[in-house]
């Protein structure tokens, strides 16, 4: 059975980001085959650790009708789905990766989220190690997407408002009684010691405790140059935190 991690919050926190650093520590660690799952409408995360981007989940489905007309006798349109599909997964050297991509019109998802949850479920049995960067906020933990996770890194930058839809997330879990493991409350890009106003926001919403990832310049200028997160050297900042909360996650 896979062991999935899941990286949710709201958007503009740096989710990609970690979701990247996490699938750089499982490679280094040997860690391998890892599927890397871009579930944000807004795909990046392969460019993030250095792939080319592919044919996503939602431009299948856009395509699907025209394909069935041109579908040879004989054929189960669920085989020419997966089929398609899998032109979409990016294969590479101990890590795959496989993108949503857009929904189907404005706002609606649910088409895409049906063909990628029952597509993952396939997909993950090959994988030892699934990571998943979700879509900004809850959309993808509302619908169910994620039939299991073992390790949900639930992130927030250090503001009000990251902290309380952290919040929101973490009270979603509990009510829609999701399969999920464990937690892990993480706040990203830390400046030295954080705002009273956001210790306050922090008890406020009942987190006891937080892993914290600080502010990389590294990181910074890695985007600027569009080099992949995968190349960071180990004496980066972030990467040495990513690490120290993968060994919590996985108990190396």
């Amino acid at each position: 059975m896979s062991f999935v991690i899941a990286v949710a919050g709201k958007g503009g926190i740096g989710k990609t980001t970690i979701t990247g650093l996490m699938i750089r520590a499982l490679k280094r660690r040997g860690n391998v085959p890892i599927l890397a799952v871009d579930a944000d409408s807004n795909v990046n995360l392969a460019e993030t650790i250095g792939f080319p981007q592919g044919k996503t989940v939602g431009a299948v489905r856009e395509n699907f009708s025209s394909d069935i007309s041109n579908m040879p006798p004989g054929m189960a349109k669920e085989t020419l789905l997966e089929l398609k599909l899998n032109e979409g997964l990016i294969e590479g050297e101990g890590v795959d990766v496989i993108a949503m991509g857009r929904g189907e019109g404005p706002g609606c998802y649910c088409p895409v989220n049906n063909m990628l949850r029952r597509f993952l479920d396939i997909l993950a049995k090959n994988y030892p190690f699934v990571v998943i960067d979700n879509e900004a906020g809850m959309e993808h933990l509302s619908r169910r997407i994620l039939q299991r996770i073992d390790a949900l890194l639930i992130v927030s930058d250090p503001t009000p408002k990251g902290i309380m839809t952290a919040g929101r997330i973490r009270d979603l879990i509990k009510e829609l009684e999701l399969s999920i493991e464990n937690s892990y409350f993480t706040i990203n890009r830390i400046q030295g010691k954080l705002e009273p106003v956001i210790e306050a926001e922090i008890e406020k919403h009942g987190f006891k405790s937080f892993y914290g990832i600080p502010m990389d310049k590294l990181i910074y200028d890695y985007d600027l140059s569009l080099k992949p997160l995968m190349d960071l050297p180990d004496e980066s900042v972030a990467v040495v935190a990513v690490n120290k909360i993968l060994d919590e996650i996985i108990k190396l």
